[in-house]
């Protein structure tokens, strides 16, 4: 129930009012406060605000008094009441003009009436109809806290509050990841999904469309589409939004018409249950998370000894540690650029990376069960480590399969991130998952060097990197690969020549001078100078085996290490 203009025009009081523009708004517009105001109006006009005004500085100046009408208009007053009779004896032509330009409303009221009885009659109504309303509000509240204590599920929460504000709702945690899914359909988890990675829910502003309006300076208003929802922020202590309610308006509704008093308090009784409940929830579930995260942890390293040291904890968390398992180890590759677009929408960094990383770990478990397999997933370290049920512990097409559709989703949902990949080997028993583990750790670290960000690497191709690895270890190795490779490294320091590329080259087409040279859109004579300059760089020649073998090999470890096996410790 709200108090409108039609309303206050029936009172005894204004029986001798008149209407002079706007007559057919006067049921439409509803008035929350009163007030007398003189000029200037400045900023001392609230939103559906009642203004009584004599027009006292106005005079014979009808331009003054149409700059004052004007500023009333632009405060959003329900309607403007002038006592005739002592500074304004009519209402001048442009001034009508303007309100009715405007659809505004303007109320001429003979001087005798006093301001002070039309504000105690507006003030009486308003002050009851409040209370009504908030009686019925803290009815809501008393149950609304009843289903609290009842450890109600916060889908009933919802239907509760979505009966008594007649509109549908969502609810995020603060990174905006909606609560209950099972509410809502495909299709709008997925839209919503979308606004959320674009950073348009939850916005992050400190403004909001209906600042003229103290009651509501909570609510905001987000465009999503072609549509707008209202945002109401679920507080904890420290002021921090711990999550969001969403009130799902349709286009046709307008903000005055949705934000009744009884709502406005329906949906802050219901930020507070729904701040008891996310409480409740986010310390069990970040109790869960850490419980699981650590186990994962754990077993990834090797620190159990035995499978009934293990299983007795894998049980409680819901896992099978007796089926066969592959290790595959992912690494986001440019989370730290992807903020750098966005950061004006979040509040930090470990904020957002938090919210991205979720939304991956959802994808991940989705293919999980698309592909009907059981797994094990922590991330830590900046690093996605993954255990999943494989058929056999000589079967590694599972993996490649699982990752085939973690990316094609990932596509969709996330096209800009990018992920490189370790395969380990498929295991059986508790001491399989520490091995698995480094091996898929070795494979995503040569998969990175060897063929850049966003590739997969599995441990069994990798056996001719390890020979490398190994060989670029043994201090002996290390002194003769860099005397042989260190005066190439430093001539393409200096000149930018690329003769390391050169010889890769020269030695991928077998010694076949127009084939490299037209690979490398070179002229045959430049190619031939910086042939003979390798050889006299190095003291080796490129037509004797035995050094094309060392000059290779020495290239080979030299970029397998990246420098951080010699280059970097000479």
């Amino acid at each position: 129930m709200r108090l409108t203009v039609k309303d206050v025009l029936k009172y005894k009081i204004l029986n001798s009012a008149k209407i002079v523009t706007g007559k057919e708004y006067a049921e439409k517009r509803h008035i929350q406060w009163i007030s007398a105001i003189e000029m200037p109006v400045e900023n001392f006009v609230r939103k559906n605000e009642a203004v009584l005004t004599t027009g006292i500085g106005c005079g014979d100046d009808s331009e003054a008094f149409k700059v004052f009408v004007q500023d009333v208009i632009d405060s959003d007053a329900s309607a403007l009441m002038v006592a005739l009779g002592r500074y304004i004896f009519d209402i001048p032509t442009e001034v009508i003009e303007l309100a009715e330009k405007n659809n505004f409303i303007i109320i001429v009221i003979p001087w005798e009436i006093r301001f002070s009885s039309i504000i105690e009659s507006v003030m009486k109504e308003i002050n009851d109809i409040e209370y009504k309303e908030r009686e019925k509000s803290e009815k809501v509240q008393q149950e609304l806290l009843k289903l609290i204590l009842k450890n109600t599920d916060l889908k009933e929460i919802s239907k509760f509050v979505e009966k008594h504000i007649g509109y549908p709702i969502a609810i995020t945690d603060r990174s905006g990841t909606l609560q209950k899914k099972s509410i809502h359909t495909q299709a709008f988890i997925k839209e919503w999904k979308k606004y959320v990675l674009q950073g348009i829910l939850p916005s992050r502003t400190e403004s909001t469309l209906l600042k003229g309006d103290p009651m509501f300076q909570k609510f905001q208003m987000v465009k999503i589409g072609n549509r707008f929802v209202f945002q109401i922020p679920v507080l904890q202590v420290a002021d921090n939004p711990q999550g969001y309610i969403f009130v799902l308006v349709p286009d046709s509704e307008s903000i005055e018409s949705f934000l009744t008093l009884f709502r406005v308090n329906v949906l802050e009784h219901a930020a507070t249950t729904i701040a008891l409940w996310l409480s409740r929830r986010n310390a069990i579930e970040e109790t869960k998370m850490r419980l699981r995260s650590d186990f994962v942890h754990e077993l990834s390293k090797g620190e159990f000894l035995s499978l009934d040291q293990a299983d007795s904890r894998a049980k409680l968390l819901g896992y099978n540690l007796k089926l066969p398992y592959v290790c595959i180890v992912g690494y986001p590759e440019n989370m730290k650029i992807l903020f750098q677009k966005r950061k004006q929408d979040y509040d930090s960094y470990e904020h957002w990376l938090e919210s991205m990383i979720q939304y991956i770990e959802e994808e991940i478990y989705y293919a999980a069960q698309s592909l009907k397999k059981d797994m094990l997933m922590t991330y830590q370290g900046e690093q996605l480590v993954i255990f999943l049920e494989t058929p056999g512990v000589k079967e590694n097409e599972n993996a490649t399969n699982f990752l085939d559709l973690v990316e094609r989703r990932l596509g969709n949902l996330l096209p800009e991130v990018i992920i490189s990949w370790g395969i380990g080997n498929a295991f059986e028993g508790i001491l399989g998952f520490g091995e698995s583990f480094r091996h898929a750790s070795t494979a995503l670290s040569i998969g990175r060097r060897k063929k850049g960000s966003g590739q997969r690497m599995m441990y069994e191709q990798t056996r001719v990197d390890r020979v490398l690895l190994n060989m670029a270890g043994n201090n002996e190795m290390k002194e003769i690969i860099m005397s042989t490779i260190e005066p190439l490294v430093q001539y393409d320091e200096q000149r930018h020549m690329d003769l390391i590329g050169t010889f890769i080259a020269y030695n991928q087409f077998h010694g076949n001078v127009s084939q490299t040279a037209r690979s490398l859109n070179l002229h045959r004579q430049s190619l031939l100078y910086r042939l003979r300059k390798i050889e006299s760089l190095t003291g080796l020649s490129l037509i004797d085996p035995d050094d094309l073998f060392l000059l290779d090999l020495s290239i080979k470890i030299w970029k397998i290490g990246e420098h951080a096996v010699m280059a970097g410790q000479n």
